[in-house]
């Protein structure tokens, strides 16, 4: 079967307009005990005039019933299909610190944790210790740590609990199971290879992490460290290579950025909060990028710590910011999300996730109010996440015709 981007990839011209997305990552929800979702509690005058003029949906950003991740729902958002571009979290996260990822690296997200005396996990995250302290275990772990091979290590700080690891030689595969076990009360798990080309690569992790468990055994909160999402490096194809775009990144978050480079954008440097995000979109805004990316992670955050309240505050903010966006006038505005993250789970969920696309050659449709309910009635109708950038770059004139 033809993959459908790789026809937009024939397709796609440098001319056209240009092309915002506002992601609120994890901005899909489900109904409260007293009634309605985040986004149908939260009062949103600006995202729902604009939906009353926009083409509305809902997107599944890898399958049905599929959990996505940040990095698959991103580049499914970005015309990248999550079931071809598989991308490990700690090649994002290493790429999102501006680490200088070398082909052939084998990479993986660290979290420090807490462990009981039975070296069962107490807490995942450490109490989310700040980043200095982050930094004093980190060096202390590349100052004593020594593996038995001729390659090099490297573990550097993300922020608070988040670290990545880093092995640079030869010869290592990158298929290894996490160690994480995603839950509490267990102990962590051994980093089994996946294939015989990742067997080498295991022996040396599990030589680093028991280096670690004895280094940090005295050491509070922080204790232990959990590693996911391992992967060996190679680049993928750019916006520009594929789409004739040349994107600009605006997000706090290294697991954002790291996913926008890996693609080839420009990334600024860490923005602060929410307004000064718009802002810097605002001010960057200009004939040197056609497609920017605005990414907003505490809606996600939010429905992780499963505060309702505060989700809907964070969709509110976003609302009052959103006139600095369409007065820029571009061709094309993406309202989405990366996948859905209902306070009510506390963690990332398979529901589909409401999506609009505001254009001057947009098909306004009977929605009334953007969330999950009124976009279900939307003219997009249910679709792949990896739909909405061929349609954004048809509604920024960037495809040219198909056939004669």
């Amino acid at each position: 079967m033809t993959d459908i981007t790789q026809v937009w990839e024939t397709l796609a011209w440098p001319d056209g307009g240009q092309i915002i997305y506002l992601i609120l990552d994890g901005m899909g929800g489900l109904p409260a005990a007293d009634g309605g979702t985040e986004l149908q509690v939260a009062h949103t005058p600006n995202l729902d005039r604009l939906a009353r003029q926009a083409s509305c949906g809902l997107l599944e950003l890898v399958g049905p019933g599929i959990t996505p991740g940040s990095g698959p729902g991103h580049l499914a958002l970005f015309g990248y299909d999550p079931l071809r571009y598989q991308i490990g979290r700690g090649v994002l996260s290493a790429l999102g610190i501006g680490f200088e990822l070398q082909p052939g690296d084998v990479a993986a997200r660290a979290n420090f944790a807490t462990l009981d005396e039975a070296g069962r996990v107490c807490d995942r995250r450490a109490g989310r210790i700040d980043s200095e302290l982050n930094r004093t275990l980190c060096d202390k772990i590349r100052q004593q740590v020594s593996l038995d091979f001729d390659g090099e290590i490297f573990f550097e700080t993300v922020s608070q609990h988040r670290a990545v690891l880093v092995l640079r030689g030869d010869h290592l595969g990158g298929q290894l199971q996490d160690t994480d076990p995603q839950m509490t009360g267990r102990r962590p798990l051994a980093p089994v290879a996946q294939d015989e080309a990742s067997e080498r690569t295991g022996r040396l992790v599990q030589q680093f992490l028991s280096q670690v468990e004895a280094l940090l055994a005295d050491s509070s909160p922080a204790n232990g460290v959990l590693l996911r999402g391992f992967e060996r490096y190679q680049p993928l194809p750019s916006l520009t290579e594929r789409f004739q775009l040349r994107g600009l990144c605006i997000a706090d978050y290294p697991m954002y950025r790291g996913v926008s480079r890996l693609i080839g954008m420009e990334v600024v440097l860490p923005p602060g909060g929410l307004a000064q995000r718009f802002q810097v979109l605002e001010d960057a805004f200009s004939d040197q990028y056609d497609f920017y990316f605005l990414h907003v992670k505490q809606s996600d955050s939010s429905g992780e710590d499963s505060n309702f309240q505060r989700k809907v505050a964070v969709i509110e903010q976003v609302d009052q910011l959103l006139p600095k966006l369409l007065a820029l006038e571009p061709a094309v505005l993406v309202v989405a999300a990366d996948h859905a993250t209902p306070a009510v789970m506390g963690r990332h969920s398979w529901h589909p996730v409401p999506v609009m696309l505001a254009s001057e050659l947009a098909q306004a449709d009977t929605v009334q109010r953007f969330n999950e309910l009124d976009c279900l009635q939307g003219a997009l109708g249910l679709r792949p996440g990896v739909h909405i950038m061929g349609l954004a770059l048809a509604h920024a004139g960037r495809l040219q015709k198909f056939g004669a």
